[in-house]
């Protein structure tokens, strides 16, 4: 095991991948001599060279397309989007293009594209640039969403989506570039957890929190700050949320008879609903209480200052926890609104808001 940040796990993976295999490329916008606006791609353009760590313009919906015709001639991009928000002129080419050419081509041509994006909020950034946007993707057939929350997923998931014949969107929470953890980098990919499988990040009881990606770190204080409470929580990293592995899932529900979903995206119409309603159909008899959703609001992304207001808290999540277990101190229907609720989350985990 060796301790790497998230950042340079992923670094890690793009090499890896690339050593093992001379028809993966990169390509993005300043992805050469910067290394990338988070030097994510640090170092590559030395050992591979311009022919295959390759500075586009700037102009997302071109990289996107260049990334088709080069899948078509059996090649396997992998594609940065510098910024979430910078992802939507792109749009068209990966849900018109990427997500259907295998099924428009009863399988004659795959699209082993990797999509990487820079994802969510959380480090004071301007506007486009602290975007949620995975359900567009998860709405569309044809294409794996997947999150990571950790190093060792970051770069063992990467190396998957790499090496998978789909098209994978992977969603890379930019407030853990700098998280560290142990990484095997010599790990076998037939002996790792597939990619679409989640994780039982920490095993309850009592509730089921179900999040992905920077959450995860949220939902484990707010287990650990629940635990002083008599409250046992069991939480679920999905890691891939398209598909979602509703076997775990289910699973811990029927355990349990309770759950909470969490993510920072939008809550109309976001992943948190879909969630819901699936363990709703799977699990109805298994339930003890109506699933609740913690999730950002749905404005656009407000200003740095303010972003912290917007992104869950351990307080909030907490909160949800105390509806499905009918206790006392629950928001009310202005807090859960966004005006200010219990302190009782930073009092019981040493002041972590």
């Amino acid at each position: 095991m060796t301790q790497l940040t998230m950042a340079k796990a992923i670094n890690e993976g793009l090499r890896r991948a690339m050593a093992d295999d001379p028809k993966v490329l990169v390509m993005g916008e300043d992805i050469g001599k910067l290394g990338g606006v988070f030097r994510i791609t640090d170092g590559l353009l030395d050992q591979f060279g311009a022919q295959r760590v390759v500075d586009t313009p700037l102009a997302e919906a071109g990289i996107m397309g260049t990334a088709v015709g080069l899948a078509f001639r059996g090649y396997r991009p992998v594609v940065e989007i510098q910024f979430d928000g910078f992802v939507y002129p792109a749009f068209d080419q990966i849900v018109c293009q990427v997500a259907k050419l295998h099924y428009r081509t009863r399988g004659n041509v795959q699209m082993p594209i990797t999509i990487r994006i820079p994802w969510a909020g959380g480090v004071g950034a301007a506007e486009h640039h602290s975007e949620s946007p995975e359900a567009y993707f998860v709405h569309t057939s044809g294409l794996r969403v997947v999150a990571v929350s950790n190093p060792q997923d970051a770069y063992v998931m990467l190396r998957q989506a790499i090496a998978s014949n789909d098209p994978v969107v992977y969603f890379e929470p930019k407030r853990l570039y700098h998280s560290k953890g142990d990484v095997d980098l010599d790990v076998d990919l037939a002996d790792a957890p597939p990619m679409g499988l989640a994780r039982v990040a920490r095993e309850g009881s009592d509730v089921t929190l179900l999040t992905y990606g920077a959450q995860v770190a949220t939902a484990m204080d707010a287990a650990t700050a629940a635990e002083d409470e008599g409250v046992s929580i069991e939480v679920i990293d999905l890691r891939s949320i398209s598909p979602v592995d509703y076997r775990t899932v289910t699973a811990s529900v029927r355990k349990t008879g309770r759950v909470v979903v969490t993510h920072e995206a939008a809550r109309e119409a976001g992943v948190g609903a879909e969630l819901v309603a699936s363990v709703t159909e799977r699990c109805f008899n298994y339930l003890e209480a109506a699933p609740q959703r913690v999730t950002g609001h749905d404005i656009p992304y407000p200003p740095a200052k303010l972003e912290k207001h917007h992104i869950p808290d351990l307080d909030r999540i907490l909160d949800a926890v105390d509806r499905v277990m009918d206790r006392p101190n629950s928001l009310s229907g202005f807090e859960e609104l966004g005006m200010p609720g219990s302190e009782r989350g930073a009092a019981t985990s040493g002041g972590l808001l």
